[in-house]
């Protein structure tokens, strides 16, 4: 996982009225708590912080912040992550049998430490079967990670896929034989 280094200022003063003056210069009050810290008040680089949080790791959108808090946690202890799925291969067998692929579920809760935790998890649908799913616990996942949650809930299943309806002959002639 790659770390993104963002600069604060530790000498942000506190108030409604100093969190509007920050925000006018291009800046975002925020507040660092959690893990053996005291709370300390900070302001961020409004453009720096939306180009942190645009990278593999972050979202992916534009967000309008008027405040963060930032947390500190202990890198040792597990944290819980939402990760994407991501899926690859190329299931023959279904697609051979003019069926679909529905992918269920496009994120996963995990468990694992900070600095283990994914981009992304792959779920392999090169062997997957007509009439077959994969759920959580099929899947392969990194060393030190683990579901959160149901284990049983499906990832990825099939389905019939569209059939095509014979063209009916037209009226007043014969169907033409092979």
């Amino acid at each position: 996982m790659s770390t993104v280094t963002l600069s604060a200022s530790t000498s942000r003063e506190k108030g409604s009225r100093n969190a509007r003056r920050l925000r006018t210069t291009g800046s975002i009050p925020a507040v660092i708590y959690g893990h053996d810290v005291s709370s300390l008040p900070i302001s961020v680089n409004a453009k720096a912080f939306r180009t942190a949080m645009s990278g593999e790791q972050g979202l992916n959108s534009l967000i309008d912040v008027s405040h963060i808090d930032f947390q500190v946690i202990d890198p040792s202890k597990p944290v819980v992550a939402e990760v994407p799925l991501h899926l690859v291969g190329d299931a023959v067998e279904v697609r051979h049998a003019d069926w679909e692929v529905d992918q269920q579920m496009f994120s996963l809760e995990i468990r694992t430490r900070p600095d283990q935790i994914p981009t992304h998890i792959d779920v392999d649908i090169s062997e997957l079967k007509v009439g077959s799913s994969i759920r959580i616990q099929d899947l392969t996942l990194p060393k030190g990670v683990e579901p959160s949650g149901d284990h049983s809930l499906t990832v990825v299943t099939t389905r019939a896929g569209r059939v095509a309806v014979a063209a009916k002959p037209a009226v007043g002639t014969e169907p033409v034989a092979e």
